[in-house]
């Protein structure tokens, strides 16, 4: 084999015993060029994100039209709606017409330079059927259908962006999306998929996206009061357990299961706050009770006096602590959590904002965001499901991490493939608090099924 495909071979390479094969890495264009010049300056919102990633994974059935030609098409046309995913990444200052007309510059942030470099494709197969898969995979195995690679040294040349098209033993997929959190957010991504489907189909996406610059801009006159949460993280220092001490598994709660968790609750009380609460209590179970904390992430798209179209292209992720008494039970808990929710006001996310803004134009480096504290991240209002490339076929499921949550770990609450009341939850947790979550008592016993434990589970 020639030294080059030899380092693309070991680049593209999954960890020993692995039934997903990478065996090309291309580069995937848009169709329309974008006009010279032209620039997308990322927010203070993105730019606190660096340390982080957003890898999804949509799963689909074998169908006629769903093939890796047509579907390499299709991503071609569609990233014409995207001219940023398919730029590169440079430091503001460098002029240019941005989004709006703005000018180019971000002061110390990162600006997109819209220039149609692409962005990177991963083709590979998959050694079972999509059924197999989904019986028998561990969530840690989930991600080698995702494919990154992190900045390097020149971001100019670096892609933000990676789709990597698995195709499975009876011609299912598996599309996996991994981008920096500092470009999109989860919902974003996730609705990237819904443009990407309407193209596939030459249909017209609900919610087409929207590249506004300025939606979070700070006037300079702008005062920066310190929010109570970002100043304390910024100061934190990095967590005990890193990156690699971590493992994730996936929690399907069908709707019998949600309904009858809700019933042993307060009246009202959300499918969101109960989930959260059910396993902020049990991934503590071993401290002491009494009050404590749990961050928890909100998009913000929809929660703003003048609220941005669904489609907002970045990131509107907030993050706002809340406080319960953990001895005093789950119903209070979970109402704890909903009042706090219910009672995050704009104001607290412009706060929150400014204070970012301010800490960029001083040359602030970025911090830990999710974590190193627990966190609960709320994205079951996102229509996940209604990506369809084949009009009436969704996805048979889909799966959603966030990189960089080293630490006490971070709990996702998803939609889930039947819709409804119906729910997954995704935790990234310490490898022993993974293991021991997934065999509680007090989580299983509604009627969850864990159908992405952890490997040594799988193993055992």
């Amino acid at each position: 084999m020639p030294v080059a495909a030899a380092t693309v071979a070991a680049g593209l390479a999954t960890g020993p015993g692995s039934r997903v094969t990478r065996f090309a890495k291309s580069t995937a264009a848009s169709v329309t060029p974008v006009r010279p010049g032209k620039t997308h300056t990322l927010s203070p919102l993105d730019n606190a994100m660096e340390r982080h990633t957003v890898h999804l994974v949509l799963y689909y059935r074998a169908a006629p039209g769903l093939g890796r030609d047509k579907l390499k098409e299709s991503l071609s046309e569609v990233l014409s709606l995207y001219p940023a995913m398919t730029g590169r990444l440079t430091r503001g200052g460098g002029g240019g017409e941005g989004e709006g007309g703005e000018s180019g510059g971000a002061g110390r942030g990162w600006v997109v330079k819209c220039n149609d470099a692409g962005v990177r494709m991963v083709d590979a197969r998959g050694a079972a059927t999509l059924d197999e898969w989904l019986a028998t995979a561990s969530g840690d195995e989930e991600m080698d259908l995702v494919y990154y690679e992190p900045m390097g040294a020149e971001p100019y040349i670096w892609s933000p962006f990676y789709i990597q098209l698995t195709e499975f033993a009876d011609k299912s997929y598996a599309l996996g999306l991994s981008c920096t959190h500092i470009h999109n957010d989860p919902t974003a991504a996730a609705l990237f998929f819904h443009a990407w489907a309407a193209a596939h189909r030459r249909d017209i996406s609900p919610y087409p996206p929207f590249l506004h610059a300025p939606a979070f801009a700070v006037s300079p006159a702008s005062p920066a009061p310190p929010p109570p949460l970002l100043p304390l993280k910024s100061s934190t220092s990095s967590p005990a357990t890193d990156a690699a001490a971590m493992s994730s598994a996936t929690f399907h709660f069908p709707a019998s299961a949600v309904r009858e968790l809700l019933s042993s609750l307060e009246p009202g009380t959300t499918p969101f706050a109960a989930l959260a609460a059910l396993f902020w209590l049990r991934v503590a179970a071993d401290a002491a009770g009494g009050e404590r904390e749990l961050t928890i992430a909100l998009d913000f798209r929809k929660r703003m006096h003048a609220p941005l179209p669904t489609g907002y292209y970045g990131s509107a992720v907030h993050l706002t602590r809340a406080r319960a008494d953990l001895a005093s039970g789950l119903p209070a808990v979970a109402a704890a959590l909903d009042r706090h929710v219910a009672g995050v006001t704009e104001d607290e996310l412009w706060a929150a904002v400014e204070w970012l803004h301010a800490r960029q134009q001083g040359g602030g480096e970025p911090f830990q965001m999710y974590g190193p504290e627990l966190t609960c991240m709320a994205l079951d209002h996102v229509p996940m499901y209604g990506a369809e490339f084949e009009a009436g076929a969704p996805p048979a499921r889909v799966a959603c991490r966030v990189g960089g949550a080293a630490g006490e770990g971070l709990v996702i609450v998803l939609p889930a493939a039947e819709g409804g009341e119906a729910r997954d939850v995704v935790v990234t947790l310490p490898a022993e608090a993974t293991a021991r979550v997934c065999g509680d008592g007090e989580v299983l016993r509604y009627g969850a099924k864990v159908v992405f434990g952890p490997k040594v589970a799988k193993e055992a």
